[in-house]
């Protein structure tokens, strides 16, 4: 068994931030909204990190095998919306959640907590690397779960070609042999910068690619720029944010697979004018929130409501909230869809 019922003598709260046993959350919103019975929490799981490692030291075949027996489902359900869980982050590097520098370090603890996420009702997917994702599939966590492999992840987070961001995760076959449901790619440009035009004509192929296979392709665009420092900042205005989802939309022969996934603005209340840009759907990212959790709900919240945007894409700031629940956290945005 890979996945086993914690042991409540051992008083583990890894999963939910090490805070002590998980609470239900609320869902909703006071002041009129309507608020959803939270579904109540699963028992706790843990990895079981040795089987895990013997398995993929002995049958290495077995991710093969795991993704051929995997029971599929549409990627957009029922209700139209989408709620996917990212965890790509560490293949570049980027471990930080606020001030906790290594946060996502702990592999286990990240397994655990992603499979406390993708349990959660509502929750349709998830957004990872083939590391985290063939994990995943061992542990027999995807099943009926829409699946995005992360595919550029060679600009590494501080590196001096952080813009020449090369495809060095899944590649279309990779996400098409697996019988995943998607890929993702980040599109940073940098005027100043010559490597984001190898990403914008790299990042055109692969659309190109997707879309032959019929696969459907997040692109995550970002006008970036230098600070005097060496860092690379994304302009979050409404001005940039536009410039980039008219740039994005335009890549490739064909966009008829192509998603777009986007930021909300530093002023929320450009979105309406923001989202006219495309008529490609859209869901909204996550990013590092910090301690302010309520006011990034507000903003999805508001979001939400446009037309083109289908759901959410969130990461850190669900698996690694300040209070460390995660089931509240991860309830709270279901209930935002």
């Amino acid at each position: 068994m890979l996945l086993r019922d914690a042991d409540p003598r051992r008083g583990r709260g890894r999963a939910h931030g090490g805070s002590g046993p998980m609470r239900a959350g609320r869902v909703g919103h006071e002041g009129g909204d309507p608020v959803l019975p939270p579904a109540p929490s699963p028992p706790l799981r843990t990895v079981d990190t040795v089987e895990l490692v013997r398995l993929r030291a002995h049958r290495p075949e077995a991710v093969a095998e795991a993704a051929a027996r995997r029971p599929r489902r549409p990627l957009v359900g029922d209700n139209g919306r989408l709620m996917i869980i990212a965890a790509d982050h560490p293949a570049r590097g980027a471990l930080a959640v606020g001030d906790r520098k290594f946060a996502m370090a702990n592999r286990t603890d990240l397994l655990e907590r992603l499979c406390l996420a993708l349990s959660r009702p509502g929750v349709d997917g998830v957004l990872a690397t083939a590391d985290i994702l063939d994990d995943l599939l061992l542990l027999g966590a995807l099943d009926h779960k829409v699946v995005l492999g992360s595919m550029n992840r060679g600009g590494l987070q501080g590196a001096s070609y952080e813009l020449d961001d090369r495809f060095t995760g899944h590649r279309p076959q990779d996400i098409e042999r697996l019988g995943f449901d998607a890929g993702k790619l980040l599109l940073r440009i940098d005027y100043d910068d010559p490597g984001s035009l190898n990403t914008l004509e790299s990042t055109a192929r692969a659309i190109d690619e997707m879309a032959e296979r019929h696969l459907p392709v997040f692109v995550e665009p970002f006008l970036s720029r230098r600070t005097p420092g060496g860092g690379l900042v994304n302009d979050l205005s409404a001005e940039a944010v536009i410039k980039s989802i008219a740039i994005a939309s335009g890549l490739g022969g064909s966009s008829a697979y192509t998603w777009l996934k986007v930021p909300v603005t530093d002023n929320p209340g450009d979105m309406a004018r923001v989202m006219e840009t495309s008529t490609l759907p859209a869901v909204l990212l996550g990013g590092d929130i910090g301690e302010d959790q309520e006011s990034a709900y507000e903003k999805w919240r508001g979001a939400l409501q446009l037309p083109t945007v289908q759901g959410l894409v969130v990461g850190r700031s669900l698996l690694y909230p300040a209070d460390g629940d995660v089931t509240a956290a991860v309830d709270t945005a279901v209930g935002l869809l």
